[in-house]
Formats: C-alpha cells, sequence, structure tokens
C-alpha cells in the first residue's frame, strides 16, 4: 500500500485555529486592553513590561485568529522592546516563538530555521538545558522534512528524548516520541512508528494536550493502513478529525481528509473517498491561498525591509554628522585654496557613496520583494500539480475501473439500475478529469503552449455560447516551464474574464512572436467598462505574473466598445 507522505504541515500544529479570510480585525476588550497598556508602558520607557505584555498579546491574538499577521507583528514588537533593555534571554525566547510559528508555512521553513538556530546559539552559551531541548525539538521538526532525512535524526530524537526525562520535561519528552513516529513513518518503518506514537499519545493524554492528541491518533491511522487495515485506520482519522475540527485545525483536517480518501478507496468506498479529496483540496485552498497566510510571508520580508532601513538611517544620520565637520572646515579653512579643493571632493566622495548605498539598498528590497513572489507562484503551482496527480492517478483510476467492471457486467443490472449508475460514473469521471485539466493542464506540460492554448479554445467552444478564435504567427517562443505556466494562466485569466463579464459574441486570442519580444492580445467585443478595477485578486494576479517576467500589460476599454487586453514579453528574459 502506498502511503502518503506526512507532510510539514502536521509537525508541529500548536492548536494552528482557523486561517482567516479577512482582514478586519476586531479587537476583544482583554487585547484592547493590553495594547493599551503597551503604548503606556512604552511612553514610560518600561521596555522589558511591554516586551512581556507584547508576546502576551501575540499569545491572545494566536488563539482568537489562529496563523495570522497579527501574532508576528507582536512578537517582533517583543523582540524590539527586550533588545531596548538588554534583556538576551527574554530576546532569544521569542527567536523561538517565531521559529515555531514558521514551521507552520512551507515556504517559511528557512526563516523559521534560522530564529531557531540563532537562539540554539546562545542558549549553548548559557547553558540553559530547557530552552536546548525546545530548540533541538523544533529543528529535528524541520529537518525531518528534508529529502532525504538525516540517519543521525534517530540517534538525536532519542538523545533528545532521554535528556527530556532525565530533567522530568514531559511535555518535551512526549514531543520528541511523536517526532519519532513521524520520521519512522517517513521511513515506512510502521511498527517503530506505532511504538512511539502509542507512547506518545498515553503522556499527551496524561497532560490533556489536545494538539499531541490528534496528531498521535493521526500516525495511529497510518500505521494500520500500512498493514492494509482500512476500517481501523478511518476509525483513528475520524476521532483526530474530531478533535483538530473542534479547534478548526485547518492544516489538520487537509490531510485527515487525504489520508481518509486513500483509506476509502481501499475499502471500494469511492463516493466517501471522492468526498473527502474534495474536502481536502477546499482545506488547501483555504489554508494556501489565504490573505493571512500571505501576509505572514510578507511580514517577515517588511521586517528585513526595516532592518535595512534602520541601517540606511544610520547611513544618513553619519552623513549628517560628517557634513557637520565639514561645515566647520569651511570656516577654518575658508582662506585656504588647497583645504577648499578638499572639502569639495569629500562632498563629492560622500555624495557618490550615499547613492551607491541608496542604490544597493533598493536593489536587496527588490530582490527580496521578487523572492516572495516566486515562492508563493512556485508554491501555488506546485500544490496544483500535486492535487491534479492524485486526482487523476488515485482518484481517476479507480472511478475507470468501476465504470469498466459496470459496463462487463450490463446484463446483471435491472435497467432501471443501468441507465442511472452509467450517468453518475460518467459525471464523476467528467468532473474529475476537468478538475485535475483546471488545476495542471495535460496539454501544456506534454506539448508546450500553443497547443495548450488551441486545446483551451476547443474547450472553451465547446462549452460556451461565445466564439473563441485563436490566432498565432511565428515561431513557437522559446520559454521556460516556469513562463510557460504563467503566461497560460494569464491568457485563462483574461478568457475567463471575458467570457464571465463582457457579454461578448467573439473572443479574439492573437500571438505574434519575433525573434526579442512576444506580442499577446485579448480582445472582445463585448459591454466593455469605463476604467478596469485595480483592487480586483484578477487583475493583480495578471499583472504580478507580467511583471514577475519582465513584460507589461496595456488595457483598452470603452463602454459598449469592447476590451482589448495588450502583453508585450521579452523572450529572453522569460526564458531564463
Amino acid at each position: 500500500m502506498k502511503l502518503f507522505r506526512v507532510t510539514f504541515l502536521l509537525a508541529w500544529v500548536t492548536l494552528l485555529g482557523p486561517v482567516s479570510k479577512g482582514w478586519a480585525l476586531a479587537e476583544t476588550p482583554v487585547i484592547d486592553s493590553l495594547n493599551q497598556r503597551v503604548r503606556t508602558l512604552v511612553e514610560q520607557q518600561h521596555w522589558k513590561a511591554a516586551a512581556q505584555v507584547s508576546e502576551r498579546i501575540g499569545s491572545l491574538y494566536h488563539q482568537q485568529y489562529g496563523y495570522n499577521q497579527y501574532t508576528i507583528e507582536a512578537y517582533f514588537n517583543s523582540l524590539t522592546y527586550y533588545h531596548r533593555v538588554g534583556d538576551s534571554v527574554g530576546y532569544y525566547n521569542v527567536h523561538i516563538l517565531i521559529g515555531d510559528y514558521y514551521t507552520h508555512d512551507y515556504f517559511m521553513q528557512n526563516h523559521a530555521e534560522q530564529y531557531l538556530k540563532r537562539a540554539l546559539r546562545f542558549f549553548e552559551r548559557t547553558k540553559n538545558t530547557t530552552k536546548i531541548i525546545e530548540c533541538h525539538l523544533d529543528l529535528a521538526n524541520i529537518i525531518q522534512n528534508k529529502e532525504p532525512i538525516p540517519k543521525t535524526l534517530f540517534t538525536e530524537l532519542r538523545r533528545t528524548e532521554r535528556l527530556s526525562e532525565q530533567t522530568k520535561q514531559a511535555y518535551f519528552q512526549a514531543y520528541a516520541l511523536n517526532l519519532l513516529a513521524t520520521t519512522y513513518s517517513r521511513t515506512k518503518q510502521p511498527d517503530s512508528a506505532r511504538y512511539f506514537a502509542t507512547r506518545s499519545l498515553k503522556m499527551a493524554r496524561e497532560q490533556n494536550i489536545s494538539w499531541l492528541i490528534a496528531l498521535n491518533l493521526f500516525y495511529l491511522g497510518i500505521t494500520e493502513q500500512f498493514k492494509d487495515r482500512s476500517e481501523a485506520a478511518i476509525q483513528y482519522y475520524q476521532k483526530s478529525y474530531r478533535i483538530a475540527d473542534s479547534v478548526n485545525n485547518v492544516s489538520m483536517l487537509r490531510e485527515l481528509t487525504r489520508h481518509a480518501a486513500e483509506s476509502y478507496a481501499h475499502q471500494d468506498k469511492y463516493k466517501e473517498a471522492y468526498e473527502s479529496l474534495l474536502q481536502s483540496l477546499a482545506y488547501t485552498q483555504e489554508f494556501y491561498y489565504s490573505e493571512q497566510t500571505k501576509s505572514i510571508r510578507l511580514q517577515e520580508l517588511d521586517s528585513q525591509i526595516k532592518t535595512l532601513a534602520v541601517e540606511k538611517a544610520l547611513v544618513k544620520e553619519q552623513s549628517q554628522h560628517q557634513r557637520t565637520i565639514n561645515s566647520m572646515l569651511v570656516i577654518g579653512l575658508f582662506i585656504s585654496i588647497v583645504g577648499v579643493g578638499t572639502l569639495i571632493y569629500m562632498r563629492r566622495q560622500q555624495k557618490l557613496i550615499a547613492q551607491q548605498q541608496a542604490v544597493i539598498a533598493q536593489q536587496q528590497i527588490r530582490e527580496l520583494e521578487l523572492k516572495s513572489l516566486r515562492a508563493m507562484m512556485e508554491g501555488q503551482e506546485g500544490e496544483r500539480s500535486r492535487i491534479a496527480r492524485d486526482l487523476h492517478d488515485g482518484l481517476g483510476i479507480q472511478l475507470s475501473r468501476i465504470k469498466l467492471f459496470v459496463e462487463a457486467h450490463q446484463e446483471a443490472l435491472p435497467a432501471s439500475v443501468r441507465e442511472p449508475l452509467n450517468q453518475f460514473l460518467d459525471e464523476a469521471c467528467t468532473e474529475t478529469r476537468l478538475i485535475s485539466n483546471d488545476l495542471r493542464p495535460y496539454a501544456l506540460s506534454t506539448f508546450g503552449l500553443i497547443p495548450a492554448l488551441e486545446d483551451l479554445t476547443q474547450k472553451l467552444n465547446l462549452v460556451n455560447q461565445t466564439n473563441v478564435i485563436f490566432e498565432h504567427y511565428g515561431e513557437t517562443p522559446v520559454l521556460s516551464d516556469e513562463a510557460s505556466v504563467m503566461l497560460y494562466r494569464v491568457i485563462q485569466e483574461l478568457m475567463n474574464n471575458a467570457l464571465k463579464h463582457a457579454d461578448a459574441n467573439t473572443i479574439t486570442l492573437q500571438m505574434m512572436i519575433s525573434e526579442a519580444t512576444a506580442l499577446i492580445s485579448v480582445d472582445d467585443d463585448g459591454c466593455g467598462f469605463a476604467e478596469p478595477s485595480r483592487t480586483g485578486n484578477g487583475i493583480t494576479n495578471i499583472q504580478s505574473r507580467i511583471d514577475y517576467l519582465g513584460g507589461q500589460v496595456m488595457w483598452q476599454s470603452e463602454a459598449g466598445k469592447g476590451t482589448s487586453v495588450m502583453i508585450s514579453l521579452p523572450l529572453k528574459s522569460s526564458a531564463t
């Protein structure tokens, strides 16, 4: 039996909570009171107390909103206040909190590792055993998601578990046992995984650690599925699901429904398997593409940008101080031609250095923005491809097998059952193919951009009354896989917008290729609009993808006269 890999999202689920889809911040009276308390403490320059209250605020935000930007913002404020008062223990303890928080999101793993390693180095110097154990476990949680898993990880986790037992740290001992179960599951050793998950579950129940209870039940279900005991696996998944659902733990619900679909399929319960897989897809959309999840990634980049801004301000302050000295030199050396010449030279050099530093700072900010955009886009496409493969290779194959079986036994079925059954199977197969193809178009990955666009045009003509025309001139553009996917998504978004909103009779897609440039236009004869909305997600996504590829987008539309969108894309930039 093929075991689904348990991803990083379940490794440290400290009651992740609901992922908020909105941005409205409705503070409770307690949070509002604590925020006012922080402002008062800052005004009085009581930095340590302000740092401790900020930590408390971060915890309350987490309880109320789950994985959210407000908690991270509170932790960053706490870092600042601890730094001002010189409290190194508090400062690096917040590093652990931030590192733990970032482990929820795959794209923040590198940042999480950096924060935890800085904290570990400090607590090793100060010989704080409890914090050393905590850092080692959190880093092991990150390492066990890497490929391949280091062989030394088992030894390190066993050593940390024994140290936790010796120092009577029952919480960390239970967590170490759970990480051992996780690692053995990932290396396909179900007996060892079951042993450690059972021990961890017992300790978690004794300490009433809800998230750890749910996680151990999940791994026990996986070990049952390893041995093809699907019914027992589903029972464990359901127990874990109830706990995760009670706290709206979206990331864990996503994994539970995905593994439940696998177990249902092994029991030939294809309807339940299909429903579970659709649930998993919905949870994936809710977590990965929520505004809150994206905002946390941007929060870390904003922190780095602010650090650069502080450094730039220090340089400016130093320059200002130097200019004051220069002014004094002007008075002292005014009568000296040599002095005047020297002063002019120094001021020119300072101006040049300041300009160079400003340019460097801008370049660093731009690089950080591009890295964030690349990570988000790669994550979206990677998750789309994985879900599409799961639908096609898993549920799609099972549905096809059912259809062949029914067709082979047509004569044995009553006429009143045969036709509805065939219709239901055809609809399920069609819907599965449509979902899979929308997530990762087969024609694009197999034949390239031009055939994929031709296939898209044909499909749109089949299901819509609007006439869709595709014309292309010149050689097939040489694009990287990443650029082809981005350009395909942009064109797909433009055509879908025209079909939904333009009320057009004809939509024309044209692609003109030269040696250095690709020109793409999408024109319709619909109702048009006075001014395109710049706040919608669709237009924002189109603009960000084309900007990333180094291209330009131009919109032209008038009410009643249709809409024309022109994209200019440099081929050398997009192909690299």
